[in-house]
């Protein structure tokens, strides 16, 4: 289910399946100044950027629109939808297509996020006032959508806990609050009693005896010094502040921000934390067709929800992938990355099992998910049509021999319906075919009129080589802290989109990046003493990637070792 798919998001979300996702969150390209609006700069993103600027407003509405109504179809009927936009379009873009769409009576809030206090621009220069705010729409597929108020209430923090709560006794923090029933609030005789001496007027308690005195008994009754009695309301009963449409408590990020990584557009994970407790709970589905720097994924991902992310550009593809991978741990769940083309050697090389659920649902067929008792079958069509997966060159003849028993044997009424009506009995995906292979299904197929289909990997993804990659380094001494200053060069063989740095780098571990974002390949960076290890990723302009790792001995002089 996790995917980060490598493409225009039109073209992807017309194969997915309709009302399949709980929630979605885009922060399209906004309809602004023209320069500001090319980030990353690679193929993917240029070309998306010249597709929405062909025309004026009428243009990029339609651009839009189209996009949004596939949205439209994915969201299941409990399914809400926040759209994020700035002031060049937010009136065109509510009207034209959200209204038009959705219906104006699924409007559920138009959010003001309040991103900074500090807006650019000057009044008296432009004649006009700050923009300190962004819009964000919020509509839902129907009136039985999903929401949750409570899970996205502000908490109290420590200053704002001190004056709530500004009291003492043995349980802890607390604050003076009512037991008894204000006149305004009417007449409740059936609640006027007597409780340690005390009778309150004709409006009476706020409860009954029994959980008057479960109160007392919890510590959470307090008597004044004129005898009157009040509650105790302590922090940890405390469901937070509730949110309204005006968001100003969370700041938009800044470059020294540890949350930054460099991408101008990037928002800040409370904003999306608090639309993904909003409105979907765990294991939901959760879509960002403008992935962008990946904050939406990052955030569904450790809040345990499922997600897609979809974007044109790879450098945004591959950043997403190195946030999800710096936060994820051996509980987290597995997520899968769809490129336009994939390195051979990785797909080769890589985990038999893992490969042999990735390849079977690129061919689109459903994966067995299981290993043993599968009859030679590693996976079916829709159909129920049989899958095999070799992860091999040059497949012989026994493969095909076999693959032919176990479907006689273990399929028969579906292999003989597939031979009566001339369809493939079943189908071998691996990296290459032997002649004999090949000529062996020929020969089942004039001799039986069975056709055993043999599928090259490469005609269901595009397989490319990955770059090759070099590191040299210059050391720079000293400083006066005793640190040891180096310098690192990294190139490649060919074009590369981003590099990225992981300067604590674990052997069998996930690649961990402390600099995301760097398109010159060089690194400047201080160790103490000691053993380290290095690792520079290189990413090229079809998403293939590489990893050199480099290990450093630093003591009166530097000894490295590149692997």
């Amino acid at each position: 289910m996790n995917k980060l798919i490598l493409g225009d998001c039109l073209e992807v979300m017309r194969q997915m399946e309709s009302e399949s996702i709980d929630l979605i969150y885009l922060d399209p390209p906004f309809f602004s100044n023209r320069n500001y609006e090319v980030i990353w700069g690679d193929k993917g993103e240029v070309r998306s950027f010249e597709d929405r600027w062909a025309g004026g407003i009428d243009h990029y509405i339609a651009w839009l629109k189209e996009r949004v109504a596939e949205m439209h179809r994915l969201l299941k009927p409990t399914g809400n939808i926040y759209l994020h936009c700035d002031w060049h379009a937010d009136a065109y873009i509510r009207v034209y297509i959200l209204d038009k769409l959705f219906g104006m009576n699924n409007f559920r809030n138009h959010i003001i996020w309040q991103r900074t206090r500090n807006p650019k621009g000057s009044q008296f220069e432009k004649k006009n006032l700050g923009i300190a705010t962004d819009s964000i729409f919020w509509y839902s597929k129907s009136s039985e959508y999903y929401f949750n108020e409570e899970s996205a209430r502000v908490q109290l923090q420590n200053g704002d806990l001190a004056r709530k709560y500004p009291n003492f006794d043995e349980k802890g923090r607390y604050y003076a609050g009512p037991v008894i029933r204000g006149a305004s609030m009417g007449l409740r005789p059936n609640l006027v009693y007597e409780y340690k001496g005390y009778i309150p007027k004709e409006w009476g308690w706020r409860m009954n005896k029994e959980k008057l005195a479960e109160l007392d008994k919890r510590g959470d009754l307090g008597w004044s010094i004129n005898g009157k009695p009040f509650r105790k309301l302590r922090p940890e009963n405390d469901k937070g502040q509730p949110i309204y449409n005006l968001w100003n408590d969370i700041n938009r990020l800044y470059s020294n921000t540890n949350e930054s990584i460099g991408y101008p557009t990037q928002k800040p994970e409370k904003l999306l934390e608090r639309i993904v407790l909003l409105s979907s709970k765990e294991g939901d589905v959760v879509l960002d067709p403008f992935v962008g720097g990946g904050t939406t994924i990052v955030v569904a991902d450790r809040l345990k929800r499922n997600w897609i992310g979809i974007d044109q550009s790879v450098q945004a593809i591959k950043v997403s992938e190195m946030r999800l991978n710096n936060q994820q741990d051996l509980y987290a769940e597995p997520f899968t990355i769809q490129l336009h083309k994939y390195d051979y050697d990785t797909l080769r090389y890589k985990d038999a099992f893992e490969f042999e659920s990735w390849i079977i649902t690129q061919f689109g067929g459903l994966p067995q998910n299981r290993k043993g008792g599968d009859h030679g079958f590693d996976g079916k069509m829709r159909d129920g049509t049989p899958i095999q997966v070799k992860r091999s060159d040059n497949i012989g003849v026994n493969v095909i021999k076999n693959f032919l028993s176990s479907c006689q044997i273990n399929e028969p009424k579906l292999y003989e319906k597939k031979k009566s009506d001339g369809e493939p009995i079943g189908y071998i995906i691996a990296f290459s075919f032997s002649r004999g292979a090949i000529n062996e299904t020929a020969k089942i197929k004039n001799d039986i009129g069975a056709i055993i289909e043999l599928v090259p990997v490469e005609s269901i993804v595009a397989i490319a080589k990955k770059p090759k990659l070099s590191v040299k380094f210059n050391d720079n001494g000293v400083d006066a802290k005793g640190l040891r200053e180096i310098e690192f060069f990294a190139s490649a063989d060919t074009e590369i989109e981003i590099f990225a740095w992981d300067w604590n780098y674990e052997d069998g571990k996930p690649f961990k990046a402390e600099v995301l974002i760097d398109k010159s390949g060089h690194q400047v960076h201080k160790f103490k003493p000691g053993q380290h290890t290095i690792a520079v990723k290189a990413v090229d302009n079809e998403g293939l990637e590489a990893v050199e790792v480099v290990r450093l001995k630093v003591n009166g002089k530097v000894e490295i070792d590149e692997e």
